[in-house]
């Protein structure tokens, strides 16, 4: 039983660190304003902001790899979701 519970806080203290250096990788990453002439490199979605729930136009980013592997943050404009069509 002892052994279960070392495997188990090792797994997780494993987690944390790796949780970790994804969020330090995501802090070096500058953050890069989206122009509608560009043609972004996206191969893979790693998150998006929350639109809030306001009608306006919002800052929203998309946290995204390359198809070379590099992270990149991306800053673009949204209509918030606060809208109402009544």
């Amino acid at each position: 039983m002892k052994a279960f519970l070392i495997l188990a806080l090792i797994g997780a203290s494993g987690m944390a660190l790796a949780d970790e250096t994804t969020t330090a990788a995501t802090e070096k990453t500058t953050v890069e304003p989206y122009e509608y002439s560009q043609h972004p490199d996206i191969a893979h979605v790693i998150s998006t902001s929350a639109i809030p729930n306001v009608c306006a136009v919002v800052p929203a980013r998309l946290t995204y790899e390359d198809s070379q592997g590099k992270r990149h943050i991306m800053e673009y404009q949204v209509m918030g979701n606060g809208c109402s069509n009544s």
